[in-house]
């Protein structure tokens, strides 16, 4: 591969995984066209439905504008075990959609699992000041991590996919120390580490390491566990407001905490340098979590991919 390179997710189109927000009125190629013309080179698949569920069609779709399929995002209620059977459902359809479109490829997509954000109303109500007090209890961690291990065991048999987790707000792995329980938890020849800039920022809380947006201590902590960024911003002055007038996530999101690249407080310079530095040669992601219709996808695009041209990326 040789370099860092750069593409763009379904998220940033306003396709979200949140009941009630995944309706989005720009389809798939209308978003893979413009992610092309706009400069990025690889995608991943977005919620199910929204691009083909047939592995023909979704290949000749991705393949057809030379994107490479990076991954899909899926999210399932790790610390709910009677949500295991759906949820692995889920996972291994997802699994199996990416494995067959895309047999050939290498680097192989990546099945990205998460919490089932957004779900949990105090976890909700508090994105970006999360506290332990309402994180999960030691049996609890116990129940997730397993959960986690145990759905990559099964992706991995199954499809020979690798599995990374995805910190997020509005979950139960938000902070820096719920980062610290599920990777302590979880081997790391099942569960990796998609490392998210902005949900790393605006998870750290007020006033911690991390939240003013210099994140390359936190990226040599988890080193050994990336595999993958996501490259989002994170707008300070709407995170302390947030937090002063206590927004719930979906606030947060519609007032646009996640803004434009460059535009908020993450160094992203000082992430480039540190992804030269470890010799990285794989794809940064850029995501902007749009509602549906919400903001101007395609410019936002655009002006993304060159402030990351700004810097040298």
């Amino acid at each position: 591969m040789g370099k860092i390179q750069v593409g763009n997710a379904p998220c940033s189109w306003g396709t979200l995984e949140f009941e009630g927000y995944n309706v989005n009125p720009i389809g798939y190629q209308q978003m893979l066209d413009e992610l092309v013309e706009t400069g990025y080179s690889a995608t991943e698949l977005g919620d199910w439905g929204f691009m083909p569920s047939d592995p023909p069609a979704l290949r000749s779709e991705v393949e057809g504008r030379r994107l490479p399929m990076l991954g899909a995002f899926v999210q399932m209620a790790f610390k709910k075990p009677e949500a295991y059977p759906a949820g692995q459902a889920e996972v291994l359809k997802t699994a199996r959609l990416l494995q067959a479109a895309f047999p050939d490829q290498q680097p192989r997509p990546f099945i990205i699992l998460a919490d089932d954000n957004a779900t949990e109303p105090a976890r909700t109500l508090n994105a970006g000041r999360a506290t332990p007090a309402i994180g999960l209890s030691a049996g609890e961690w116990r129940t997730f991590a397993g959960g986690v291990q145990e759905t990559a065991r099964l992706v991995r048999e199954e499809t020979g996919l690798p599995v990374l987790f995805h910190h997020h707000s509005a979950g139960y792995v938000e902070t820096p120390a719920e980062i610290d329980c599920l990777l302590d938890a979880t081997d790391p020849a099942l569960v990796n580490l998609v490392f998210d800039t902005g949900h790393y920022v605006f998870g750290c809380g007020p006033d911690a390491p991390g939240s003013d947006g210099r994140i390359t201590a936190a990226l040599d902590h988890y080193a050994e566990r990336i595999k993958y960024l996501h490259f989002k911003d994170c707008h300070p002055e709407l995170a302390a407001r947030s937090r002063r007038e206590g927004w719930d996530y979906i606030r947060e999101l519609r007032e646009g905490i996640f803004c434009e690249l460059g535009k908020g407080c993450v160094d992203f310079p000082g992430v480039y340098g540190w992804l030269q530095s470890r010799g990285y040669q794989g794809f940064v992601l850029v995501e902007q979590d749009l509602l549906p219709g919400m903001g101007t996808p395609r410019e936002s695009a655009l002006r993304n991919r060159q402030y990351l041209r700004s810097i040298g990326l």
